[in-house]
């Protein structure tokens, strides 16, 4: 309550909100061409997507992406890289800003010099996620293709499950460093220690995920947001689920910020 984590949090949805819709115009450009040409690709990737986005506001991004990707040309490309980059970098400059009122930093770096940093991070985050969806799609091609080439019944079965289960256990684990890379480069910190799974990452992932379960349930069985706000339901359920995800992420760092703080205590009583 003393470091404003709910209303970081809400700044934090609302940077979220704000980078999605022009990184989807941008990027349409070369998601589009790609789903024209690999369809079930493209549905793979959207099944994935739902498993954590609320399906009420995954309907709503799906419209979007697709009135955009009608439009795509191949000369659109290079500035949608670039301009899908920036845009994206908002709601990391909004996370640095924000975990640096968790952990109590005073901001020392320059504009510029943050801004460079945050699409830097914007660069290996959207690595390290398309790492993790890959994973996946390999796990599910990998294990199809035992079903196909096993003749033992059994055999096939265990194969297509460890196949599958191999590939959740790599998305986790990719999942897992991006909150590491995400604690450890965002805020401006003068010494830092590399954790691959920290306390508050732990939590983090675990109250995002249980979270996000939490609101699809909610909604399946109240969902009376379109009651309330009209045909701008959809873009609350996803600004809720922003606010969400972004109240686990500095959950996960006041975690860390005490327990580093407790440590240091420890340290200086010996």
């Amino acid at each position: 309550m003393a470091d404003r984590v709910f209303g970081h949090a809400a700044e934090l949805g609302f940077y979220f909100l704000f980078a999605l819709f022009p990184t989807l115009l941008c990027a349409s450009s070369i998601l589009g061409l790609a789903a024209r040409s690999a369809l079930q690709f493209y549905d793979k990737l959207l099944d994935y997507l739902a498993v954590v986005i609320p399906t009420a506001a995954l309907g709503t991004v799906l419209h979007t992406f697709n009135e955009t990707t009608a439009a795509a040309t191949s000369g659109k490309v290079t500035f949608g890289l670039i301009a899908a980059i920036w845009s994206a970098s908002v709601g990391i400059s909004a996370i640095q800003d924000t975990l640096n009122a968790v952990y109590k930093i005073k901001e020392s770096r320059s504009y510029i010099v943050a801004r460079i940093q945050a699409i830097g991070l914007t660069i290996l985050l959207t690595m390290i996620v398309t790492l993790g969806l890959a994973s996946m799609l390999l796990g599910d091609y990998f294990a199809r293709l035992a079903e196909h080439r096993i003749p033992e019944l059994l055999l096939r079965t265990a194969a297509a499950i460890a196949l599958r289960l191999a590939s959740w256990i790599v998305a986790s684990a990719l999942l897992a460093l991006t909150f590491a890379v995400i604690y450890y480069w965002a805020p401006d910190c003068k010494k830092r220690r590399w954790h691959w799974l920290t306390p508050g990452g732990t939590v983090g992932i675990a109250g995002w995920l249980l979270a996000s379960f939490g609101l699809r349930v909610y909604l399946h069985f109240f969902n009376n947001y379109t009651i309330t706000y009209g045909s701008l339901g959809a873009v609350i359920i996803l600004l809720t689920w922003f606010y969400i995800t972004g109240l686990m992420l500095l959950l996960g760092a006041e975690i860390n910020s005490q327990t580093e703080a407790a440590a240091v205590g420890r340290i200086l009583k010996q």
